[in-house]
């Protein structure tokens, strides 16, 4: 076999796994139910020296919420470990619209260095 075929077979093969590898990260940040509202929100405070070191990325969450909308806990899905720290703070006292059982939803921030955003 050829070096160039053996490279064309390996490209193929990696591209592949990385495409059906994020599968399931997308079908997961869809969910299986409609995301609830979110009725009273605290943004994550940045800290400073982050801030200032331009150190950033993005924080995963998945908040338990309950039927009257208090966010019961929150597990950090990935992130820098204190920015995560700052957002499970803010997200803890976030409100959400009553339904009829407790829900999970998936709540990301961007710290990009300057200024925290979040993710629909």
């Amino acid at each position: 076999m050829t070096r160039r075929l053996r490279r064309l077979r390996l490209a193929s093969l990696l591209l592949f796994c990385l495409a059906f590898g994020s599968l399931p990260a997308l079908r997961a940040q869809s969910g299986d139910h409609p995301s609830r509202k979110v009725l009273q929100s605290q943004k994550p405070d940045y800290p400073a020296i982050l801030k200032l070191l331009s150190i950033g990325g993005i924080v995963r969450l998945n908040a338990r919420v309950l039927a009257n909308g208090t966010v019961a806990n929150v597990q950090v899905l990935g992130g820098n470990p204190i920015l995560a720290e700052s957002a499970v703070k803010a997200v803890m006292t976030w409100k959400y619209a009553p339904a009829p059982s407790s829900t999970s939803e998936i709540v990301s921030f961007n710290f990009n260095g300057h200024s925290m955003q979040i993710i629909p």
